[in-house]
């Protein structure tokens, strides 16, 4: 090779010529671009000077099959940059002679992004697990456990027997909400949206009662006041808009005067439908309003036990499944969650429905 070519000191490659002992003698100016190396820190060196420790078995297995005679190809390993970090190379070498002459390509970034792809495959099968774990393996001896205490509780017993299993039923109940929380979070992260599936022809009015009175009976202490003027029946999810409006009353609920009143409105506008859910309970300050519709987060987050603070990311992630829009105000101590749906949304693909049991 003649050291002095064009094609020797213009080619990205790092490029050199070393002895049957394996001492650089000759190396191009790529290697000061790639390493930071300038010849006087190469040339009368070893190439094991320059070999990250965990690779120094393999390369020099390689160096011993060159030495041979046989060619190495596509040989990978890393080399200590002037600076102290690593690159990944990819080389190639041919015995000519007494010499090697080798070209190496920097491969770091390709090494970088093999990485990345790796570990979010793993994530997506550890996701893929998780969903299936909290969509069988939890879910279904819950289910269970839920209607034996259900029939226990038609059965006769003490005052005292009632009370506990009623406590316990509560429990489970909020249990199960928090593993359907769960179950939709992991799915909207491992397909981009929860899943909806709309209907044609739905009484919208009668989605909100069923949720409504839902509530009613969960907090009987509320005032819960429904405003209704729709004349037109609307495509939805019906159970997924419940579960939205589930949400947002408890949300209401949780965070509004303790025995005070929740109004929801809905009227028609046009070819969409406004919906509204209101309480007072103080205002939510502008550092947390912005916020308030991410994963994990609380209008007040030194309440530590109203759930795991998904409740309002899922309502949007709903509310975006329908194509509609899902704002917050909150001024002078009062709360308003506005949902603006249209009447018509087109089917969107379904990620698997929440309410297998």
């Amino acid at each position: 090779m003649n050291v002095g070519s064009l094609t020797w000191r213009v080619t990205p490659d790092l490029l050199c010529v070393a002895d049957a002992g394996g001492v650089f003698r000759h190396t191009n100016p790529a290697w000061f671009r790639t390493l930071g190396r300038l010849p006087e820190d190469i040339e009368s060196r070893p190439f094991f000077d320059f070999v990250h420790p965990d690779d120094y078995g393999v390369t020099q297995q390689a160096f011993i099959d060159l030495q041979r005679g046989l060619p190495v190809l596509q040989f990978e390993n890393r080399y200590r940059h002037k600076d102290g970090s690593y690159r990944w190379l990819s080389w190639n070498a041919v015995p000519e002679a007494d010499h090697f002459f080798c070209n190496a390509r920097d491969i770091t970034r390709a090494k970088e992004t093999e990485r990345a792809l790796a570990s979010e495959t793993a994530q997506a099968h550890l996701r893929e697990q998780f969903i299936s774990i909290l969509g069988h393996d939890l879910r279904n001896p819950l289910a269970a456990a839920i209607c034996a205490v259900e029939f226990m509780e038609r059965e006769e017993m003490s005052d005292r027997a009632k009370i506990v299993l009623g406590t316990a039923n509560q429990s489970m109940q909020r249990m199960s909400a928090l593993i359907d929380d769960v179950l939709d979070f992991a799915r909207s992260r491992l397909g981009g949206t929860i899943g909806v599936d709309p209907i044609g022809n739905i009484d919208l009015a009668q989605v909100l009662s069923r949720a409504a009175a839902e509530i009613s009976m969960a907090h009987p202490d509320i005032t819960l006041e429904e405003r209704y003027d729709l004349h037109h029946p609307v495509t939805c999810d019906p159970d997924r808009i419940a579960q939205l409006v589930s949400n947002l009353l408890g949300n209401a609920v949780f965070h509004g005067e303790p025995g005070g009143r929740v109004c929801m409105t809905a009227q028609d506008r046009g070819d969409r439908v406004s919906l509204s859910i209101t309480n007072r309970g103080g205002t939510i300050p502008p550092a947390i309003k912005h916020m308030l519709f991410e994963p994990f987060k609380r209008a007040d987050p030194a309440c530590g036990q109203n759930g795991l603070g998904l409740g309002l990311f899922i309502a949007k992630q709903i509310a975006n499944g329908h194509g509609a829009d899902l704002d917050v105000c909150s001024e002078a101590g009062e709360t308003t969650f506005t949902l603006t749906l249209p009447r018509e949304i087109r089917q969107v693909p379904m990620v698997e429905h929440r309410h297998a049991s």
